[in-house]
């Protein structure tokens, strides 16, 4: 909504300072969809995949999709009671309909319509390619000086765990955890903080802050 509308308020707790994706790249990897539009279904199809939404044609819940036929309907991550439904007609997108995921009925028809990623540590493949080299080479330094200091457990421990995580991140583009290497999909250096929920914001918006002996200690310390 904060990238899509002006009229948002957001009630957030602390963890509206805790790192986040980065805005530009979550702007970025969403997929766009237009009536009248030239789509195939099969392009469709890749890119709800590469943004993090799982097909699922049984059991239809949020981050998940489903295709019958020419039809595709999307539960977006961000909806509790919104779906939508793209019919196609050949290579063209010929319908986009909100509707109902529990009764299938039909809310309205729609123009155009913006699907954004099913979380927030998305990217594209090239910059997937990158991160896992510079994952690959931090977990080369970390695991010479655990060898060096006779942690040797603590050191196949690390290099198991990772070298899964890997794995996974090569294979389907996420893994448990996927936070922990956020830099690296970022491509910030070391030290350098990440983007939180404050960055999603435009220039002007408005801020207001309840518990103050709590929250503004906390936020400081974070910008510290």
């Amino acid at each position: 909504s904060l990238l899509d509308r002006r009229d948002v308020v957001i009630v957030a707790s602390v963890s509206c300072i805790y790192g986040l994706g980065s805005p530009d790249s979550y702007r970025e990897m969403l997929l766009k969809l237009e009536t009248g539009a030239e789509q195939s279904r099969e392009r469709v199809l890749r890119k709800l995949v590469e943004i993090q939404y799982r097909r699922n044609d049984e059991d239809f819940h949020r981050g998940v999709f489903r295709v019958r036929g020419d039809v595709i309907e999307i539960f977006p991550a961000y909806e509790e009671e919104k779906a939508i439904r793209v019919e196609f007609f050949g290579d063209e997108v010929d319908a986009i309909k909100e509707f109902d995921p529990l009764t299938g009925r039909a809310l309205r028809s729609m123009d155009s319509i913006s699907i954004y990623p099913g979380t927030h540590y998305v990217t594209s493949r090239d910059n997937l390619e990158l991160a896992i080299k510079g994952i690959k080479k931090e977990l080369s330094q970390c695991l010479e000086k655990m060898h060096h200091t006779g942690r040797l457990v603590e050191a196949q421990r690390l290099e198991e765990r990772t070298q899964l995580d890997l794995e996974m991140i090569a294979e389907m583009g996420y893994c448990t955890g996927i936070e922990n290497y956020s830099r690296h999909l970022d491509g910030r250096k070391a030290g350098e903080p990440p983007a939180t929920l404050l960055d999603y914001f435009p220039d002007d918006w408005l801020l207001m802050i309840d518990e103050s002996h709590m929250t503004i200690p906390q936020i400081r310390g974070m910008y510290n």
